[in-house]
């Protein structure tokens, strides 16, 4: 059967078509209870289902939030989407969702996009990044939120502005220590580690990256301690596994045990899942912490020392709610840069039984 329309709907009520559309399309404009009733009870009866577009001109609203991330299968932004999605259902919202890899250009495409079906606000998350290879999209994905922002949109970023935006309406940075957090990383792990120390950070350029290694060569510095070597890959567990594989002869070699911090917990996987096979266990033969305490980690063998975040917080904040509290951090240090002890096996291997 065809779906009823508003003017069956105003006809059967016995009002005009513009007063219908006010009673069921959510205009602030509202007639007399006794009419708005009558055109209610016609639309019940006739099976009226009001059109989200129209609804979206007469309140100017769509009820809808854009939300950008580089990868959705990455647990980080997966529970940054949950925040986000809490937020929107406590805002009689819907999310519509863009993967970019984050590449500008895709980002610069996934807001036009959302600009198009007016979406109310837009959501970015993400490492921003200053490389050569990103200045063009860079300047196209800023041109394309000042446009949306003086529209009328609202743009929620979590960590660091967009590179080159300009928009002051409707547009807000939900901040993250990460150079703070990871000084205190730092702090904490020299006190039980007296050997060196090594980064495995994502490309230079990439703002959260470098927000990190930063921050922990402070921590080490101001604990009199010489600067980690950095090694740079991928940001992401492949990244990561690279790493690990070009590491494991290296340590296996050397007679100092190595602490490595991987600026995030996708890359500190990689890197750990890369070294069994060649033999290397953590924390027998080098010990490991992350950032951001995903919640793959609760799943992860050693425990994974790292820094925690409230990602689901930062997805609210990012996407407005006004009750979550800023963002903060806590070091949570656990199993992978313990020392081995004699009382305790070293490593999480298989232990081989005794005949």
């Amino acid at each position: 059967m065809a779906a009823s329309t508003l003017s069956e709907v105003a006809r059967l009520a016995g009002v005009s078509l513009a007063t219908a559309s006010r009673v069921l399309n959510g205009s602030s404009r509202k007639p007399a209870e006794d009419i708005a009733e009558r055109v209610r009870e016609a639309a019940d009866k006739l099976g009226y289902v009001p059109n989200a577009q129209a609804q979206a001109l007469a309140k100017s609203s769509s009820g809808l939030i854009g939300l950008i991330v580089h990868d959705i299968a990455d647990p980080y932004f997966s529970a940054i989407a949950r925040g986000v999605q809490e937020a929107a259902r406590q805002q009689n919202r819907m999310v519509l969702l863009a993967s970019t890899s984050g590449a500008a250009s895709d980002e610069r495409e996934a807001v036009a996009a959302f600009a198009a079906r007016r979406a109310d606000s837009i959501v970015i998350a993400g490492s921003r990044s200053v490389r050569a290879e990103d200045q063009q999209g860079n300047a196209e994905l800023a041109a394309e939120l000042d446009r949306y922002c003086r529209n009328g949109g609202h743009v929620g970023v979590v960590g660091h502005p967009i590179v080159g935006a300009s928009a002051s309406e409707g547009y807000h940075v939900v901040k993250v220590p990460n150079e703070e957090l990871a000084a205190g990383l730092a702090a904490e792990l020299v006190d039980a580690h007296d050997g060196p120390f090594l980064i495995i950070a994502g490309p230079e350029g990439l703002y959260t990256s470098d927000d990190r290694v930063r921050g922990f060569q402070r921590g080490l510095a101001d604990a009199g301690r010489p600067p980690a070597e950095v090694i740079r890959t991928g940001f992401n567990r492949a990244g990561g596994y690279d790493a690990g594989l070009a590491l494991a002869e290296r340590i296996k070699s050397s007679e100092e045990r190595l602490c490595i911090f991987a600026v995030n917990d996708v890359m500190a996987i990689g890197v750990t899942a890369a070294l069994r096979p060649e033999g290397v266990w953590i924390p027998r033969d080098a010990t490991i912490a992350g950032f951001d305490d995903i919640e793959t980690l609760r799943d992860f063998r050693p425990a994974l020392s790292t820094v925690h975040l409230p990602l689901e917080d930062i997805g609210r904040l990012a996407a407005g709610d006004p009750d979550t509290p800023p963002v903060s951090g806590v070091v949570k240090l656990r199993r992978s840069t313990e020392a081995p002890t004699a009382e305790a096996p070293a490593t999480d291997a298989p232990v081989k039984s005794q005949a």
